[in-house]
């Protein structure tokens, strides 16, 4: 094995309404498990992964933003020095699912008027709770154009599915834009 060139060191933030997987999606990718119980994130939690792309370590730390509006002045500082961001959603058909894709709009503003343009990647969590034939995405996908984002990943913290991908995808994503 040779030696490490470089070492890259991320902060990526992950924001959304609460009870969406924020902090379950961040679990299974970087701990690959899954906790059935709701536990509400209070303020942000920090996770860390370390990973590795042609013999360059990347440090990646996940900053795990509450979703509950009564958190919303604490948000500034915590997007301070964000490389990048994933922003979830949930794609359950009721009115939490519905309510968490028409803001994220209010999320890519309020991150946008703090951190300028950063890579986003949107996640639309929970997969295993839909019925995928009847997903309309139209909409999704617009709003995936429209707000510039580098990708769209359909998730589920619960089953795996789509995790490794999306979160991949945005490591390779700032490892080619620093490196």
């Amino acid at each position: 094995m040779k030696e490490s060139k470089n070492k890259f060191v991320f902060k990526i933030v992950v924001i959304g309404d609460s009870a969406v997987g924020k902090t379950s999606l961040i679990n299974k990718f970087t701990k690959g498990n899954f906790q059935e119980d709701y536990i509400q994130t209070i303020g942000a939690q920090l996770s860390s992964y370390d990973d590795e792309i042609k013999g360059d370590k990347i440090q990646l730390f996940f900053w795990d933003i509450a979703g509950q509006d009564n958190f919303h002045f604490l948000r500034p500082a915590f997007y301070q020095g964000s490389r990048a961001a994933i922003i979830v959603f949930s794609l359950e058909d009721s009115n939490h699912g519905k309510k968490s894709l028409e803001h994220i709009d209010e999320w890519h503003e309020d991150l946008k008027s703090h951190c300028g343009d950063l890579p986003i990647v949107l996640l639309g969590n929970k997969v295993d709770l839909v019925n995928k034939k009847k997903l309309k995405e139209k909409k999704v996908l617009k709003l995936v154009n429209k707000r510039g984002f580098i990708g769209y990943y359909k998730t589920s913290a619960k089953t795996g599915e789509g995790v490794i991908e999306a979160f991949q995808a945005l490591i390779k994503y700032l490892y080619n834009k620093y490196k």
